[in-house]
């Protein structure tokens, strides 16, 4: 959890992000969010349960929009 406090940390740092919750917020992320267990996804992060979280990420990643969004998301952090 430090790790993503730490991440969060950098992003504001960095002016990034707005730049990110524009594309959180984009059709992509709205359909994403709509298919994604949030419940899920905090307690994996909380319990640090990387085999569950890597299987979330496989599934987003596994879909035209979760590509894209990754695509866009690493252009930004660049």
């Amino acid at each position: 959890m430090a790790n993503l406090e730490a991440l969060g940390r950098e992003l504001e740092r960095r002016g990034k992000t707005g730049d990110l919750k524009r594309l959180a917020e984009s059709a992509d992320g709205q359909k994403l969010g709509q298919m994604i267990d949030a419940r899920a996804v905090e307690q994996a992060a909380r319990s640090g349960d990387a085999a569950a979280l890597s299987a979330l990420l496989r599934s987003v990643l596994s879909t035209e929009e979760g590509r894209r969004l990754a695509r866009q998301a690493e252009n930004l952090l660049k």
